[in-house]
């Protein structure tokens, strides 16, 4: 039986098209990893179907197929152990809300001068009221 390289290589281009489409347009951080996911299943695939029309007696895509799984589900456990941390302190999962994750005001441990000076005098900062109301 011989393998036509071609159907498997269109399936895995369908595949990998998908998935970029996935990383790019969407903003669920989970949707993101399961895009990004369908992206190395197109690898797999094309690893595979390569390794079987050439013939290789080591099996050299194969092999290599496996380690991509097991880096896959590294990169799976690990992902969505960070996207679960930031849902619990965040709320939410979508992508654009996350990217001021770096520095938020406040949060750095002083170096507001208004707020040092808020906490010197015992007086609550002039917008510490509404903040309070808003968050209530």
């Amino acid at each position: 039986m011989h393998l036509h390289l071609a159907y498997p290589a269109v399936l895995a281009v369908l595949l990998f098209c998908v998935g970029l489409y996935g990383v790019l347009a969407r903003r669920n951080a989970i949707l993101v990893l399961m895009s990004v996911e369908l992206m190395l299943n197109a690898v797999n695939l094309n690893l595979v179907a390569f390794d079987v029309w050439l013939r290789d007696t080591l099996h050299a895509g194969q092999a290599l197929t496996l380690f991509t799984i097991a880096i896959a589900a590294a990169e799976i456990g690990i992902g969505l152990a960070i996207v679960l941390a930031v849902y619990r302190n965040r709320g939410t999962s979508a992508v654009d809300d996350l990217r001021d994750t770096a520095e938020r005001p406040g949060d750095d441990g002083g170096s507001d001068p208004e707020g040092a000076a808020a906490e010197e005098t015992d007086e609550p900062a002039p917008g510490a009221s509404q903040k309070a109301e808003a968050t209530a």
